[in-house]
């Protein structure tokens, strides 16, 4: 085959430019370090670093994002119940206080003025926040756990209870006693107390977890038309109701009126009084092991409630319930809002349904729960307690009180008559004076007990807490190990030896240059040369 000068300037100017896209392609790899410029360099390479991209990705969302921020509502969570682990300890320790029997004055007072002090703070805590959405309360994270300020909103409130919310309570009655003072000790009404006109009774109770409650007559039909409902499933496991049968001020002494068949509704105390066959049906209920989830011991109690103050809890957050905006007319009455109805948490009376559970993904496949809910750690019983213990411990300070007013009284009276009536209303107040201590005391023991319930469930609330805590750990450490194995694989597949590649640009410029001084020699021959 002849080969003429054309045709080596060809091939010559074909090697020279495979010497320079070589030499490109080794600057283009040192300039971005990469082994490839576009996929069509090296397809596997391309896809393989897709994929491994994708996966680096995923890892620093869950690494860098989505566990600092389910680490951060773990953190406030677990601030929050160690401050409620803290308060109920500081009341278990208050009610063994005030179980002694031989308490000062000064004692009661100071025990009286530290569960006040509890009483305003317990529920504070639950309206901890994090990054503007409160972490207690469900879904619902923009609403806080308790009102901000006096709210007038009808709820229609369904609690579900069981035998253990029925307890007993003891009252005394005092009579014309409860109002004496060193101007009417000897007027028509004052005049007969007795030591004998001073009686306790104890009667069977269910203590709901809000007072002030509404007035029968103020219930509206497009909530609830009947009075306070109990509904509670029978031996043969059919859903029973019962109507209160009377409604009974605090102040009108309804714990010494209850007969057997009677539930006598106390608005103001916010309690269902039990007569005795009452609570013999009731505490007759029992689960039946063959019907599965259906819970036949539970005890449901349907009410309503208007009037909210500040740090009043949201029933929302708690109960399947129903609210209605309105507000009060001229006379006081709340007028509700036509086609305002908002029904809460229906799925709640199902046993089998799970409550409110935010859950964040922090891994492959993998979520985990960051928060607790309210009625599992923040419970309106609480609350109530305190609230009993100091209306009881205030009951013995008052007597005491009065004790020592009317022997002030006895001491600067000279009238034989009057003393004999001072002396006989002193009898009284020192009777109803060692009732009412006996209560306290035994109401306090109670306390020690109740505590303890509402600080085992803040303790598991914390338990709880810090598995998750734990386990987000273990896949925080998971994941570091990933990433850096991701990180690694997708380095060796795309990223240059900068050495070999800076060796072979070098290499590849010397070949270049040596390729265009040969072919500037074949260009200088001439025809002559060549014949």
């Amino acid at each position: 085959m002849r080969i003429t000068n054309k045709i080596m300037q060809r091939n010559n100017l074909t090697n020279i430019n495979t010497n320079k896209v070589l030499e490109d392609k080794l600057t283009g790899q040192l300039s971005s370090e990469k082994k490839i410029i576009r996929p069509s360099d090296d397809p596997v390479i391309a896809i393989r670093a897709l994929r491994l991209r994708s996966n680096v990705t995923e890892v620093t969302q869950y690494y860098s994002k989505n566990i600092p921020d389910a680490r951060s509502w773990l953190k406030v969570t677990e601030d929050a119940l160690s401050s409620l682990s803290s308060i109920i300890t500081s009341c278990q320790s208050d009610c063994t206080k005030g179980a002694n029997g031989d308490l000062t004055s000064s004692d009661r007072n100071t025990i009286l003025e530290e569960l006040k002090a509890f009483s305003g703070e317990i529920y504070k805590t639950g309206d901890a926040d994090y990054a503007g959405r409160y972490v207690f309360t469900g879904y619902r994270t923009d609403t806080s756990l308790s009102f901000q300020k006096p709210t007038d909103m009808r709820y229609q409130i369904t609690e579900q209870l069981d035998r253990s919310a029925i307890d007993s309570v003891t009252h005394v009655k005092m009579g014309d006693l409860a109002d004496w003072n060193a101007s009417n000790f000897a007027d028509g009404t004052h005049k007969g107390i007795v030591e004998q006109g001073i009686t306790e009774s104890t009667c069977y109770r269910i203590r709901l977890s809000y007072d002030d409650l509404d007035e029968r007559k103020d219930y509206e039909k497009n909530m609830i038309s009947a009075s306070p409902v109990i509904q509670y499933y029978d031996a043969s496991g059919t859903l029973r109701t019962m109507n209160s049968t009377k409604e009974i001020k605090s102040t009108d002494d309804p714990y010494s009126q209850v007969k057997d068949n009677d539930v006598i509704y106390v608005p103001d105390t916010g309690e269902m009084l039990l007569g005795t066959n009452i609570y013999n049906t009731l505490m007759a209920t029992k689960d039946d092991a063959t019907t599965g989830d259906k819970k036949e011991s539970e005890i449901r109690v349907t009410y309503q409630k208007t009037e909210f103050m500040a740090e009043d809890l949201r029933p929302q957050h708690f109960f399947s319930c129903a609210s209605m905006n309105g507000s009060k007319d001229a006379s006081g009455n709340f007028v509700v809002e036509t086609d305002s109805l908002i029904r809460y948490n229906e799925t709640y009376l199902d046993p089998t349904r799970e409550r409110q559970s935010i859950e964040y993904d922090v891994s492959f496949n993998t979520s985990i729960r960051v928060n607790s809910t309210a009625d599992e750690c923040f419970k309106l019983g609480i609350g109530r307690e305190i609230d009993d213990l100091i209306d009881t411990m205030q009951a013995v300070v008052d007597l005491e009180t009065l004790i020592s007013d009317i022997k002030k009284k006895i001491s600067v009276t000279t009238n034989a008559g009057d003393l004999k009536t001072l002396n006989n209303q002193l009898d009284a107040a020192n009777k109803a004076y060692t009732y009412q201590k006996d209560i306290a005391q035994k109401r306090f023991e109670g306390g020690i007990t109740a505590m303890q319930g509402y600080l085992d469930d803040t303790s598991l609330a914390i338990t709880n807490n810090g598995t998750r805590s734990s386990k987000l750990e273990l896949i925080d450490s998971r994941l570091q190990n990933q990433k850096t194995t991701f990180e690694t694989l997708q380095s060796e597949n795309e990223d240059i030896d900068i050495t070999e590649v800076a060796i072979g640009l070098e290499s590849a410029s010397v070949t270049y240059e040596a390729a265009l001084m040969a072919t500037s020699k074949i260009m200088q021959n001439t025809l002559l040369n060549y014949l």
